[in-house]
C-alpha cells in the first residue's frame, strides 16, 4: 500500500474543529499527518491535487437498506456499497428488517462476510429488538452485541405492548446497548400512506397523523427516563417531534435523533399528482414541518442526517399510489441534498458535514467520521461548485426510484478513499 498525499484541499473535519486549506499524508491505510497547505513532501508518494476541492471524512449513513439478504431482486450488498462509494459514503448502517431478520449472530456474520468480499463501503448492522421483529419476545440482545451489532431496533414493526418495550429497554440498558427507534404508533398509522391533511383528503388517500409519531416518541422518552437506556430516535418528520426531542435534551436524557435528507426538501405538496416516487414512510408533511426540521438540524436538536436509502425494482412504484412500496433510492442524492441546505438556509457547511460524519459515527459507536491522526483514511473529496444533474445514468444503485430525477445539483463527489485506497475517482 503506497503513501498518498492530498494537497491543497479545503479540509473540513468538525470532530477536530478543522476548516482550512491543508495537506493530508496517508500511509498504511491511515492518516499520518495534516500540515499547512503546500508544505508536505514525501518521496515516492502518490499525489492527489485537491485545489478548489473540499476534503471531508467519509460520510456515515445511519440508515440504509441494502435489501440483502432476502430481496436481492431489488439490490445487493455489492451493488449498494458500490453506489455508496461513488456517493462519498464510507460507512452504512443496515436496519434489522432483512430476510431473514437480523435476530441471530449467523445473519450478522453473513452480512459481514458479504461486505468483506465487496471491498467497498463498510456496513454495520442493527440487531432486532424482538425475535423475528414480531414484537412478542425479546431477541438474544447480548449475543447480537457480541456478534458486532452496533445497536438494536424493531424498525417500523410494532411491538405488542408497552410492557414488552419497557423490558426490552431495560435489558438493552443492562448491556449498554443503544436502542434505535423509528417512532410509530401502529394503531394510528396502519394502512396510511400520506400525511393526514388537506392533500391526502383531496387525493382520497388514508392519512398518517403526526400523533402517530409524537405518541410513540412520548412513550419512548418516558421509558428512557425509567430504564436509563440510550435511545436514538430516527426519521423525524414533524415540527412537534423536533420540539419533543429538544425538551428531552434539555432534561439531559440520553437521546439523539436523525432526519432523512428528503424530509428537508420535500413536502406533502410533492405527492399532489400521485407521484409514487414521493411515497415514503414516515410521510412527507407540511411546509411548516419541513422548516422546523431544518431548524432542528441547524441548532443541533437533530444530531444526524441519513439517506434512509430504500432501493426498489421498477414494479414496486408502478401501481396506484397507496399500493406502491414506500421509499427512495437515496445514496447518490445524499450529499447533494445536504449541500443544498447550505445554499438555501443559514446552516454552515461545517455543521452539515458534522451531521453526516462525526455525529452519526458517534451515534453508531463506530470508528469513523474523523480525519484524526491515526484514524483509518476514509475520505470524501467533492467539488462544491460543480453543477450536475441526477439522471438514471448517474445512479449506481440498483434501485432508480427517486423523486429527484432531473434535479440540478451543485456539489459533486470527485473521489472516495477507503482505508487509503481510491475506490472512486470521477
Amino acid at each position: 500500500m503506497s503513501d498518498t498525499i492530498i494537497k491543497n484541499g479545503h479540509l473540513i473535519d468538525p470532530s477536530n474543529n478543522i476548516d482550512r486549506r491543508a495537506d493530508i499524508h496517508i500511509s498504511g491505510g491511515k492518516i499520518t499527518a495534516i500540515t499547512d497547505s503546500g508544505s508536505l513532501q514525501v518521496d515516492g508518494a502518490e499525489t492527489i491535487e485537491a485545489s478548489g476541492l473540499t476534503v471531508v471524512p467519509g460520510l456515515v449513513d445511519c440508515c440504509a437498506r441494502l435489501r440483502e439478504p432476502g430481496q436481492e431482486n431489488k439490490a445487493t450488498i455489492e451493488s449498494e456499497t458500490i453506489a455508496a462509494t461513488n456517493a462519498g459514503i464510507t460507512t452504512l448502517c443496515c436496519p434489522p428488517d432483512t430476510d431473514p431478520v437480523i435476530d441471530e449472530p449467523a445473519v450478522v456474520e453473513l452480512i459481514n462476510r458479504k461486505t468483506a468480499n465487496t471491498a467497498h463501503s463498510q456496513v454495520v448492522t442493527l440487531g432486532a429488538l424482538t425475535a423475528g421483529l414480531a414484537g412478542k419476545h425479546l431477541s438474544e440482545m447480548h449475543a447480537l452485541q457480541q456478534a458486532g451489532c452496533v445497536g438494536l431496533s424493531n424498525a417500523r414493526s410494532p411491538i405488542e405492548s408497552t410492557l414488552i418495550i419497557k423490558r426490552a429497554f431495560a435489558y438493552a440498558a443492562t448491556f449498554g446497548i443503544r436502542v434505535f427507534i423509528e417512532p410509530d404508533e401502529h394503531s394510528l398509522s396502519n394502512g396510511g400512506c400520506a400525511h393526514s391533511g388537506k392533500i391526502a383528503t383531496r387525493l382520497g388517500l388514508k392519512g398518517i397523523p403526526v400523533s402517530a409519531e409524537t405518541i410513540a416518541i412520548a412513550r419512548t422518552l418516558e421509558l428512557v427516563k425509567e430504564t436509563g437506556v440510550s435511545a436514538h430516535i430516527g426519521r423525524l418528520s414533524s415540527g412537534q417531534a423536533v420540539e419533543m426531542i429538544a425538551r428531552a435534551k434539555n432534561e439531559q436524557l440520553p437521546v439523539t435523533a436523525d432526519v432523512s435528507a428528503h424530509q428537508l426538501h420535500l413536502t406533502e405538496n410533492d405527492i399532489s399528482s400521485f407521484n409514487s416516487a414521493c411515497h415514503v414512510i414516515p410521510p412527507l408533511r407540511t411546509q411548516r414541518d419541513m422548516e422546523a426540521l431544518r431548524m432542528g438540524v441547524a441548532d443541533g436538536t437533530i444530531d444526524a442526517i441519513c439517506s434512509d436509502h430504500q432501493p426498489h425494482d421498477i414494479d414496486a412504484k408502478q401501481a396506484p399510489f397507496a399500493s406502491t412500496e414506500p421509499g427512495i433510492s437515496a445514496l447518490e442524492s445524499f450529499l447533494p441534498l445536504c449541500l443544498r441546505l447550505t445554499q438555501q438556509t443559514s446552516i454552515s457547511l461545517s455543521d452539515v458535514i458534522e451531521r453526516v460524519t462525526s455525529s452519526p459515527a458517534n451515534i453508531l459507536g463506530v470508528n469513523a467520521g474523523t480525519l484524526s491522526i491515526g484514524a483509518q483514511a476514509n475520505l470524501c473529496i467533492f467539488d462544491e461548485n460543480e453543477d450536475w444533474q441526477l439522471t438514471q445514468d448517474t445512479i449506481h444503485s440498483h434501485g432508480k426510484n427517486t423523486p429527484f430525477l432531473g434535479w440540478n445539483f451543485q456539489g459533486k463527489v470527485k473521489r472516495t478513499i477507503i482505508d487509503g485506497d481510491q475506490l472512486y475517482c470521477d
